[in-house]
This record gives structure tokens, sequence and C-alpha cells, in this order.
């Protein structure tokens, strides 16, 4: 499939739709903390994400098992940054993710890590091989992230209902 386009086409056409992607996923980072959070919006992101993985159908996006573990530390690890960083409050009687300058900061700095990272590794990998490990990193990055979200985000809910129902009293 990928064998009759040269492959600096392939990684720099790849490379460009990853940046034009990832800044379109801070756009909507920053626009979604004006709007609550709920269970949903924090669990469908990964969700539709999983989808991604029908390319291993594809034996050229296939990976070695220890091309797979590398992946997944490395986003194991990118994920922790992003968990220190995700916090909650209550604005309006409602649950919100705190703005922070630092997660923009953040977001950035790991969109530029992963691109530079997909230039330099584009001499040892094939283009295909090089698109799996960065969709399972991206996905070992989210994962872990959006459950350290959602259990945060159900103590405060659950926080916030007794104080509520205090007050009721």
């Amino acid at each position: 499939m990928l064998e009759n386009i040269p492959s600096r086409f392939v990684i720099m056409g790849s490379t460009l739709v990853a940046i034009l992607m990832g800044t379109f996923i801070m756009m909507m980072r920053l626009r979604s903390q004006k709007k609550p959070v709920n269970a949903k919006k924090i669990l469908i992101p990964p969700v539709a994400m999983s989808t991604g993985a029908l390319m291993f159908v594809f034996e050229e996006f296939r990976i070695s098992p220890l091309q797979i573990l590398e992946a997944i530390v490395v986003g194991v690890i990118f994920s922790l940054v992003l968990i220190a960083t995700s916090k909650f409050e209550i604005r309006d009687n409602e649950i919100y993710m705190k703005r922070s300058k630092a997660f923009f900061i953040i977001l950035v700095s790991l969109l530029i890590i992963r691109t530079l990272g997909k230039v330099w590794l584009t001499e040892s990998f094939d283009p295909g091989e090089l698109a799996g490990m960065f969709w399972l990193l991206a996905f070992a990055m989210l994962w872990p992230w959006r459950i350290a979200m959602l259990i945060q985000y159900k103590k405060i809910e659950k926080s916030h209902l007794l104080q509520s129902m205090e007050k009721g009293k």
C-alpha cells in the first residue's frame, strides 16, 4: 500500500497531519475547559481512538513486542505529566477542568517531542511501523490519563454530592 510512495513523503505527510490534529485537539481541550465535565466526556476520546487499532490488521503497521513495550512505556511516562497537571474544580455548582497555563505548555511540548521523535526515527523504521508505534504511544498516553481523570472526577462528584446533601438538611 505505502510501497509506491517514497518514505520521505509518507513521513512528511503523516507528520503534518499529526501536527494539525495535535493543534486541533489542543484548541478543543482549551475550549472544553469552559464547559462542565462529565464521565462521558472523559471516556469518549480514548474509546474513539481505540478504533485506530484496526491499522494493525495490515502487515505494514505491525510492530515487534519490543517496539510495543517501548511505545507503551513512553506513552505511560507522557501520561504521568498530563495526570499531574489535570485538575478539577467546582464552579457554579458544576465540575470543570481547572485552567492551567502549564497544561497548554505541556501539550505543545509533548506534540513537539513526538514530532521530533518521529522525524528522528524515520531513518531507523519503516513508515508503517513508525505509525503503529506512535499510535500505540498516543493510546498508552491517553488511557492512563483519562482513567486518572475519571477517578479524580468521581471523587469530586461524590464529595460535591455529599456536601450538597449536607447543606440541604
